[in-house]
């Protein structure tokens, strides 16, 4: 591949920052299994632990503006500092389990650290999609950020294995480790800084007031979601897929603890199996996102995580496995997982790039910012709304109800395709469905 001196350079600290990043992710994949199996937390509050990693981004639309007012490097450092030091009030966790009046205690601490830990995302995922945008040419841009989320995680896989080995011998060694993600974090952070090339305001005439950055975030959205309709379908099929996802994640931790009785070190061999299979497709579909429709894209990522909870919610009436040492493995999640992989071989590039694909480069940062605020839009009701759901109608109810938004938001997905085809048929002066970049 032939890169340009810059996108070399880019390329160098993005692989470096995947790295530690695939450390910190691989270790808080098993984020809501610690409070729920070691820290005896209740099914509520992991919804809120969950929904805390979500909600967070939509306040991405206001930091979108405020980011214009400040040097990305600037915004960077100081957004490590406060959002990856508490990880070290970790070290003052109890290393047994405590009664419960006095777990509860820590069960908020740890809800705390961890919202101040994803307060991180809307500002930091922004910026890399600016930085990547603007840095890697369009023919490699797919393929280059396929590379180093393959590079995150090979990474995230070996420390997943790691995490829940360590997990099964000693159910309170995350006190010593999630200090250690802290310390790793900032470095991550800063690191990422140094990739900012130019680093200037983009914030012309006068600066406005925080209320008035929010209007004008939300005039500019309502803007661009009503001129650019492909956008606006992508979008729409993205919330669909959002409140499925959202709804069935806190339910799919329950499940495999409380009803398939599963240790850590079998949840990190799952979680682990899916993540391998990503690896392995993770550059094929890297190259192929540059080449299809993103609709069309979206509507097979879709379809793979509807199987994934179609076979989940059926281990409940076909619970046959067999145990291999510390590890049991049933034979219906072993196919949902195969299933994940291909969904985490594909939904990496669609949340993080997919929006790109809708605008001009100067407009990247605009798109994605609507894009996360959505996110965190359906992150107010989806996550509690699942715990809710699931003690009345129970796994197969909320399993079921995933797998029909789903198989909805891929039919959003064909439609908007079929809707343009049309169009262009009829209209010879008809916009491209989505910009060339």
């Amino acid at each position: 591949m032939d890169l340009k001196k810059d996108e070399k350079r880019i390329f160098s600290l993005h692989i470096l920052y995947s790295i530690i990043e695939g450390i910190l992710v691989g270790t808080v994949v098993l984020n809501e299994f610690v409070f729920i199996k070691t820290l005896k937390g209740s099914q509520m509050q992991l919804a809120v632990l969950f929904q805390t990693s979500v909600i967070v981004f939509i306040f991405t639309a206001l930091i979108h503006e405020i980011l214009k007012r400040y040097k990305k490097k600037h915004i960077l450092r100081v957004t490590a500092l406060i959002t990856r030091l508490p990880l070290l009030l970790v070290i003052a966790f109890p290393r047994e389990v405590l009664p419960v009046e006095k777990m509860l205690f820590f069960h908020y601490l740890f809800l705390g650290i961890f919202l101040f830990y994803y307060l991180a995302q809307p500002i930091v995922y922004p910026i890399i999609n600016d930085i990547l945008k603007n840095n890697y040419t369009h023919s490699h841009f797919g393929t280059l950020y396929s590379y180093a989320i393959t590079t995150q995680k090979i990474v995230m896989m070996l420390t997943t294995f790691f995490f829940g080995w360590l997990l099964d011998n000693d159910p309170f060694s995350f006190v010593y480790i999630y200090p250690i993600l802290g310390i790793l974090g900032i470095i991550s952070l800063f690191l990422l800084s140094s990739a900012v090339k130019t680093d200037y305001l983009q914030f012309e005439g006068k600066i406005l007031s925080l209320r008035e950055s929010l209007l004008k975030s939300l005039k500019d959205m309502k803007a661009i979601i009503t001129v650019n309709k492909p956008y606006r379908d992508f979008e729409l099929g993205f919330m669909l897929y959002g409140f499925s996802f959202m709804l069935t994640a806190s339910i799919i931790t329950i499940f495999m603890v409380e009803e398939l009785k599963l240790n850590y070190t079998s949840i990190a061999f799952y979680k682990n199996s899916y993540n391998l299979i990503a690896i392995l497709l993770l550059p094929f579909f890297g190259n192929l996102i540059d080449r299809i429709d993103p609709r069309k894209f979206a509507a097979f990522t879709f379809l793979t995580l509807l199987m994934h909870l179609f076979f989940m919610g059926l281990t409940q009436y076909s619970p046959y496995y067999f145990d291999m040492g510390v590890y049991r493995f049933y034979y219906l999640i072993v196919i949902a997982y195969a299933w994940m992989g291909l969904f985490a071989a594909t939904m990496p590039l669609l949340w993080n790039i997919g929006s790109a694909y809708f605008c001009r480069d100067d407009d990247a940062g605009a798109y994605q910012s609507i894009h996360l605020t959505m996110v965190g839009v359906r992150a107010l009701i989806a996550p509690l709304f699942g715990i809710w759901l699931y003690q009345y109608i129970g796994f197969s109810g909320v399993f079921g109800l995933g797998v029909c938004l789903l198989a909805l938001a891929s039919a959003v997905m064909f439609w908007s395709l079929r809707r343009d085809r049309w169009s262009k048929c009829t209209d010879s002066n008809s916009k491209p469905a989505h910009y060339e970049r």
